[in-house]
């Protein structure tokens, strides 16, 4: 009989222990990760601008297993911001325009932005960029998650891009110093 008193007390404990973890358990569904947590910005840096545009570079890594899509991006120094990229315009000359669809840093991997490829590019300087300074940034995801970072602003005298003749409201080219020079004619 010594037995079945064993017995009964295991059985008796794992019962209680299955309805212990049967309560821990939840039906609700698990939240999913945010874009915004698998990313790190690293090396990231702002061209020194009194006022026009102006442009920031970055390292941004997804330590995530899954791509992450950047849509937008904002700072408290400019107005307005769009991603851009460069590429080639009809004539085969670099040009720069904004980046379709965003930016994707794959998973595991990432995505550079840098003076002639993509760049965060600031529209509207409202106060002088001076290098030394910090200027704050804000990436702005797909799943409407977002990160901010500072970012050193530096003189850079390089970057001297064209804007492909459409892509803004007014038809320049601009130089990445943040002055503009009217767009060439095709053919002249």
């Amino acid at each position: 009989m010594t037995l079945s008193r064993r017995t009964s007390t295991m059985l008796a404990a794992l019962s209680v222990t299955g309805l212990i973890l049967t309560g821990c358990s939840s039906n609700e569904p698990v939240a999913a990760a945010k874009e915004s947590d698998s990313v790190v910005v690293r090396e990231q840096w702002v061209k020194a601008a009194d006022s026009g545009m102006t442009a920031a570079f970055a390292e941004l890594q997804n330590t995530g297993d899954s791509d992450v899509h950047v849509v937008g991006a904002s700072s408290p120094a400019s107005s307005t911001m769009e991603l851009h990229e460069m590429a080639t315009g009809a004539d085969g000359a670099m040009v720069m325009r904004p980046k379709e669809g965003g930016f994707v840093i794959p998973a595991g991997g990432t995505h550079v932005l840098a003076a002639g490829g993509d760049h965060l590019m600031l529209m509207d300087v409202t106060s002088p960029l001076t290098p030394g300074a910090d200027a704050e940034f804000t990436l702005e995801f797909e799943d409407a998650s977002s990160t901010t970072f500072t970012a050193q602003v530096r003189d850079f005298s390089g970057a001297q891009e064209n804007y492909e003749p459409g892509s803004m409201d007014m038809d320049m080219d601009m130089d990445m110093d943040g002055s503009a020079t009217p767009a060439p004619t095709p053919g002249g």
